[in-house]
């Protein structure tokens, strides 16, 4: 007997072998059949859906689950229209916090303000407290006099402003965060996932030094998860620098390993261990994204990350210890290094299947596409940036290299494998809305960015479900409605195949299913 047997629906596979069904029979958390499959097979439980679309649930390939549900709780300075408003905040915030504590808020963007604020301006309403303005890319920040004095005798220097490795440094000065914190953000963003069609998530970045919450990031998902608080199935992404030195044996090439030697590809189910997180560069909005050019009437070039050992030895070491590397490249400089880094790696040991990912690959040369198909490298890519940023974007990078950020097309026709995320919090997160950014390439005020670079809604829907679940070694149990995979599903009131590109984004989430269990 079936579990749970879904009828009267319009299913979307995203199987070529069977594109469409009407009912499907579930079992044990598991798809068994599609219609006369199990046409006759009775079920506990008999869900009707009226003709509603279901298809593979979404996953979303690069996310901060813990960051999100932080910054959810936390004191926004947002829209930051003025820096007397952002200090008004700020004011605020610290009324509540105790006399010597730490005040961290969220949300500043210095780009409607014209500057950066600075840490003289944040004294005058401190109160005494150390404070931290967290900067919306996540990779810089503004620091307050207090924190600033307590900066190691060789950190840079400024006047407020803290970017990358110098953020890492103040933040890593915080206490950290307890476990029922971290629990609680996860809760807070997986139902948010949840609530948008999402099933599957890849935390990007698991113990990076640039959120500092403290030494217990994987334990905090461990918890989440047995205590019912995981809404999503999570695969995390480890950053490169919580690896520690370890003694090996020569012909194991490495020196830098997670406690046991633990990589790519252990655990199973809803929570795994995915990529090893590699940064190389900043953001476009902090201005730290390495470029070749500098920013469109600057001088300034961004910047690569500075790390204790060189980048090319961590991406290399990382291939050749067995990890599926996730490069954070944004800039084409920094692409150039995570490319040439990959090559150096696959000659020397070629591993044709690493499935290693480029994450952003903001702004990509037309020369670098076919190094990235030599190479066989995932493009993991954030549509909403451009919805939400790409005015901005296109306006630093100037008219030629507007038409190379966040690229779609171009990918696809040099046989790049495309896969869509949301860098939550950064971005909004709805998959939907996403893809209609990138069949439209029309950001929030109608401007268009790159619209050579429009792709359609199946291969829009590809990269949020089968090519998703490519890029997270999935593809044996999601991305795809067919017996044998998991009934990670989600319900619309729409099938998207049908709607005009400008209605994507309007479809509505009626429900989920994880492993069978109902959303709805």
């Amino acid at each position: 007997m079936l579990c749970k047997k879904i009828t009267h629906a319009d299913i979307v596979t995203m199987d070529p072998a069977r594109p469409r069904a009407r009912q499907l029979g579930i079992w044990n958390g598991l798809v068994v059949g599609l219609d006369e499959e199990v046409a006759g097979l009775p079920a506990r439980e008999v869900i009707d859906l009226d003709g509603a679309a279901v298809l593979p649930g979404f996953i979303d390939a690069h996310v901060h689950l813990m960051w999100a549900g932080l910054a959810a709780r936390a004191t926004s300075v947002a829209p930051c229209a003025s820096a007397a408003a952002v200090l008004s905040a700020v004011a605020r915030a610290v009324k509540d916090a105790p006399a010597d504590g730490w005040v961290e808020l969220s949300g500043y963007d210095q780009r409607p303000l014209g500057r950066h604020l600075t840490a003289v301006e944040l004294d005058t309403v401190s109160a005494g407290r150390k404070v931290l303005l967290g900067h919306v890319s996540g990779h810089g920040c503004v620091a307050n006099t207090a924190v600033l004095d307590l900066l190691p005798s060789g950190a840079a220097r400024t006047e407020g402003f803290l970017a990358e490795e110098e953020m890492a440094t103040a933040r890593r000065l915080r206490p950290p965060r307890t476990l029922s914190e971290l629990v609680d953000a996860i809760d807070h963003s997986s139902r948010a996932c949840r609530a948008e069609g999402i099933t599957a998530c890849v935390e990007a970045g698991l113990g990076s030094s640039l959120f500092a919450y403290g030494s217990l990031d994987g334990a905090a998902f461990q918890r989440a998860l047995k205590q019912n608080r995981l809404a999503v199935r999570t695969q995390l992404m480890v950053a490169a620098d919580a690896l520690g030195p370890v003694q090996a044996a020569r012909e194991d090439l490495t020196t830098h390993a997670l406690s046991l030697g633990l990589h790519t590809g252990f655990g199973d189910g809803p929570l795994s261990l995915g990529a090893l997180k590699v940064f190389t560069d900043g953001g476009m909005m902090a201005r730290t994204a390495a470029l070749t050019t500098p920013y469109e009437g600057t001088t300034n070039s961004g910047q690569l990350q500075t790390t204790e050992r060189p980048l090319t030895d961590i991406i290399v070491e990382g291939h050749l210890a067995g990890w599926q590397l996730a490069v954070h490249a944004i800039g084409d400089r920094a692409v150039d290094v995570a490319l040439d880094a990959l090559a150096r790696a696959q000659h020397l040991r070629p591993r044709p299947d690493a499935r290693h990912r480029i994450e952003h690959a903001g702004l990509v040369r037309p020369d670098q596409l076919p190094r990235f198909a030599s190479l066989g490298v995932i493009a993991v890519v954030q549509p909403s940036f451009l919805r939400h940023f790409g005015d901005d974007y296109a306006a630093i990078m100037g008219s030629e290299r507007a038409n190379w950020l966040y690229r779609g097309r171009e990918f696809l026709d040099h046989g790049i494998r495309l896969v869509g995320s949301s860098d939550r919090p950064v971005a909004d997160g709805a998959p939907l809305r996403a893809m209609q950014f990138m069949v439209e390439r029309a950001s929030l005020s109608g401007q268009l960015i790159g619209p050579g670079e429009g792709i359609t809604i199946d291969e829009a829907l590809r990269a949020y479900t089968v090519d998703a679940a490519h890029a997270c070694h999935w593809e044996n149990s999601a991305g795809s409605i067919a017996p044998g995979k998991r009934a990670d599903l989600v319900v619309l009131d729409a099938n998207p195949r049908n709607a005009p590109p400008s209605t994507l984004g309007d479809i509505e989430v009626l429900g989920t299913f994880l492993a069978g269990e109902s959303g709805l």
